[in-house]
């Protein structure tokens, strides 16, 4: 079979199933997932899949993926966020730090230090999912509202700390610091970190001096964002960093381009990350899944939801009762707890970079697919529990 025809299909049922999905409040990427859970079960296809085509498009999305999170991480809106919604972020991260830490490391025998690691990665939060949600009930604006955005935009950093801390460690890790006995080798890897970071705080400096307003083709201006993005993946790539030059190279976009440009542009890099890589992404994440285990093991899902829940609400009641009161604050944990893109991206890199094995890998995918049902628990609580706006009152963001 052709790998162009196996893109066709994964493209057709993404649109296909994806429309569904979103009738249900479910992102249609989803589907992309869900297809690769159904290759996980047989594998026609297997020889393509494993193929280096497949899976240099598949780490391009992967890539993407990172470069949006750097590209939304907008570090002014972060400065301005509320004390509440700072100390709430920092409790429900340290809960479930604690409480997945200790899951994955007595149940699945790994360090702390990777067990901690994992845990952070199903910490995040996505904000995609709830908006809508918190649009149609009118509560966007509430003070509920504003806190559990706020709280998935203070997430993004934690993001972005998780996966730094996850790609130096993986030389450390996996030994392949023996390999390295060349003090050349090791001063063009230190070289290229440095250089990576100096170069993005350079480019951002030169905001000022340099004007984009008078450049009026949207498609210019494309080819620079893809050459800053190559050029810091490929700046990363001597140093085994290429994550953290996607994530760079999305941060001195956001802030190198003019306000009215990033606009423009960013329909540009979500449709290239959404609607070109993603789909091959995520299907490449489910066809990696061992179902077998899975299939042998259900309750170790509903343990990772129950434990991962149960740090989320304990922490947002615990900090929150006071704020909102005692049913929007168990509403605001539930409501955190919806995830998707970016926890898939950060188990998928620890995944292939062998610091977590298949049956971890396994679960973690698993519980994510498992949230699916999230929305429909938040609406029937809105409507159960009476959560609607009282007022216009909101707090800082």
């Amino acid at each position: 079979m052709s790998i162009f025809l196996l893109l066709g299909g994964i493209f057709l049922f993404t649109f296909f199933f994806g429309i569904l999905l979103e009738k249900i409040r479910i992102p249609w990427i989803f589907a992309a997932l869900i297809l690769g859970l159904i290759f996980a079960f047989y594998n026609p296809f297997s020889e393509i899949t494993s193929s280096e085509t497949f899976r240099f498009l598949a780490w391009l999305g992967m890539y993407f993926l990172l470069f949006l999170i750097g590209f939304e991480l907008d570090l002014e809106k972060i400065k301005k966020l509320g004390r509440f919604i700072i100390k709430s972020t920092f409790s429900i991260i340290f809960f479930e730090a604690v409480f997945g830490g200790l899951l994955v490391h007595f149940v699945f025998g790994y360090s702390w230090f990777i067990s901690i690691l994992a845990a952070l990665s199903f910490a995040t939060v996505g904000e995609a999912v709830l908006i809508p949600i918190l649009d149609e009930f009118k509560l966007t604006k509430t003070k509920l509202g504003q806190s559990i955005l706020g709280i998935g935009t203070l997430d993004d950093v934690i993001e972005v700390f998780t996966i730094v801390v996850a790609i130096l460690a993986v030389p450390i890790l996996t030994g392949a610091t023996e390999k390295v006995v060349n003090i050349w080798e090791l001063f063009l890897i230190l070289f290229s970190l440095f250089g990576l970071f100096l170069l993005a705080f350079g480019i951002i400096k030169l905001r000022k001096e340099v004007s984009l307003m008078k450049v009026k083709d949207i498609e210019a201006i494309s080819l620079l964002v893809l050459g800053i993005f190559f050029l810091f993946i490929g700046l990363g790539d001597f140093a085994e960093a290429t994550a953290i030059g996607a994530i760079l190279a999305g941060i001195v976009v956001r802030n190198f381009l003019p306000e009215k440009r990033t606009e423009a542009i960013e329909p540009q890099i979500k449709f290239l990350t959404y609607a070109l890589l993603g789909p091959i992404f995520f299907f490449w994440v489910g066809t990696d899944i061992n179902v077998n285990y899975l299939l042998s093991s259900p309750l170790l899902i509903l343990l990772v939801i129950a434990v991962t829940y149960s740090a989320k609400i304990l922490a947002s009641y615990l900090v929150g009762k006071k704020e909102l009161g005692k049913k929007p604050s168990i509403f605001m944990g539930i409501a955190l707890g919806v995830r998707f893109s970016t926890s898939i991206v950060i188990i998928k890199f620890l995944f292939e970079k062998g610091l977590i094995r298949t049956e971890l890998y396994s679960v973690l995918i698993g519980a994510s697919v498992a949230f699916i049902i999230i929305p429909f628990l938040l609406s029937f609580l809105i409507r159960k529990w009476k959560i609607s706006p009282p007022d216009s009152s909101s707090i800082k963001i």
